[in-house]
């Protein structure tokens, strides 16, 4: 026998189980603040947004070949270099007619040289820094996309986690009534066997029944521990700080009147991960037309300002320089090539793959259509046998309290009935599982069934609205 009563109920094994582990979180989480908490604090959140942000961050390096730049420079020198020492004193605007000694022009005095220098430099023409800033824009852009997908990703999974783990508590209420039910029928057998109304066959079958409910309630209670585990992993909580969740699913009737409309809805609406590959393969494009630019020649113009004293930096006269230059590579040991077969290639590899995710999505769209009418009619089977499971348990019981029928035909009874509402249970969940899938396949945000909840408010406002796909910019 197990070592929980069998008159344990749900709340009360709720309440063990938050007092038995340290840093529990005592009150119930409901589907919508699980949704924001996970936006926030998923590890896939995170991460997706860590990589769009550093992906952003990549389309500053082709400015450096755009806008113009500006610094300064200062530095030091000490020389007795012939051509050192005399140009040094000419750039300090201090040669005299003695600094044409020849003695002291092959053997000069230690000559010391601050250099300051302010330099702007203009870029004129590169092509290659215009082109790359488009593909750098538009990886971003597939980055953000995939960011805000995986966060609707996210939450499907966090959907499920949840009524995962309302399913696995709903079954240990099933499993709880299911023991006092075997508890009851084997008090009822030791009676009818001390009356010599059956034999003690039936006792022993009874006693066994109770003992196999009893192990199926502690693996229950086992489950539903490990479903807030799997789903605190899931929000991104610190170790310990497990949610609380509902003790059963939504009803029957309330699921239908919500996702039952998700099988007649119209063709799916833009996805995020389709964005993502389209602008992927947009920044694929215009990498090409960066490896190519490469080969065109570019034009920078610059314009300094130069002191030089022996006193210190920025001190002395001024001397100004201004010019324009071109470069033009026209030979790189074939690495421009390279370059440029290489980006032709990952164009190709983007190509495919945005054409596959529309391919996808239209499969997924079609798939999950299929998956929530055949858990709809899972849901229908199951209400109904569950209803004639209890009402055949109450037939075959006041039977064997007549003497009309064996134990065994009782106890057979009562496991139909246990398994005809542990079957209802996952139907129910099996439901909201698809509808979830469903809404995400047609790019629309799952966190909507979030108005499962008995006293969910609005739609607005019980989970933040999620964008399905990043602003054009």
């Amino acid at each position: 026998m197990s070592r929980f009563p069998a008159s344990l109920s749900a709340a009360a094994l709720a309440a063990a189980i938050t007092a038995a582990v340290p840093g529990v979180a005592r009150a119930q989480l409901s589907l919508a603040d699980a949704l924001r908490e996970a936006d926030r604090g998923a590890y896939a959140n995170r991460a997706a947004a860590g990589a769009a942000d550093a992906e952003r961050a990549r389309t500053l390096a082709p400015l450096r070949g755009i806008l113009p730049s500006a610094r300064l420079e200062a530095g030091f020198v000490r020389t007795t270099d012939p051509i050192g020492a005399f140009g040094t004193t000419l750039r300090q605007r201090e040669v005299t007619p003695a600094a044409f000694d020849p003695a002291r022009l092959n053997y000069p005095a230690p000559v010391n040289n601050y250099s300051s220098g302010a330099v702007v430099e203009v870029p004129l023409f590169n092509p290659d820094a215009w082109a790359g800033r488009r593909a750098a824009s538009r990886a971003a852009d597939a980055s953000d996309a995939q960011a805000i997908w995986t966060r609707l990703a996210t939450r499907t999974d966090v959907i499920r986690a949840y009524y995962g783990a309302a399913l696995a508590t709903e079954r240990v209420a099933t499993l709880e009534a299911a023991s006092r039910a075997a508890q009851a029928h084997l008090s009822q057998a030791r009676s009818m066997v001390r009356q010599g109304l059956v034999t003690k066959s039936d006792a022993l079958l009874a006693s066994v029944r109770a003992g196999e409910v009893e192990v199926q309630l502690a693996e229950a209670r086992g489950d539903a521990l490990n479903a807030r585990r799997q789903l605190a992993v899931l929000l991104g909580r610190a170790e310990g700080a497990l949610p609380v969740v509902p003790g059963a699913l939504p009803t029957s009737d309330r699921i239908l009147a919500l996702v039952a409309p998700d099988t007649a809805l119209g063709p799916a609406a833009p996805r995020a991960d389709v964005h993502a590959a389209e602008a992927g393969r947009e920044a694929a494009e215009a990498d090409v037309l960066r490896a190519r630019a490469t080969l065109l020649p570019r034009i920078n113009s610059f314009a300094r300002y130069d002191w030089n004293a022996p006193s210190g930096a920025f001190a002395g006269e001024r001397n100004w320089t201004v010019g324009v230059m071109a470069s033009w590579s026209l030979f790189a040991g074939a690495s421009e090539l390279a370059d440029v077969r290489g980006a032709a290639g990952r164009r190709s590899a983007a190509q495919a793959m945005a054409e596959g995710a529309v391919a996808q999505a239209r499969l997924e769209a079609e798939q999950t259509r299929t998956a929530l009418d055949v858990a709809l009619q899972r849901l229908a089977i199951a209400e109904q046998g569950a209803a004639q499971g209890a009402e055949a348990h109450r037939l075959v019981e006041k039977r064997y309290g007549g003497g009309l029928a064996t134990v065994a035909e009782l106890l057979d009874a009562q496991a139909t009935e246990t398994g005809s509402a542990l079957a209802l249970s996952h139907a129910r969940y099996g439901v909201i599982a698809a509808a979830a899938a469903r809404r995400q396949a047609l790019g629309t945000d799952p966190g909507t069934l979030a108005v499962l909840e008995e006293n969910a408010a609005p739609v607005a406002r019980t989970a933040d609205p999620l964008p399905t796909t990043p602003p054009t910019r």
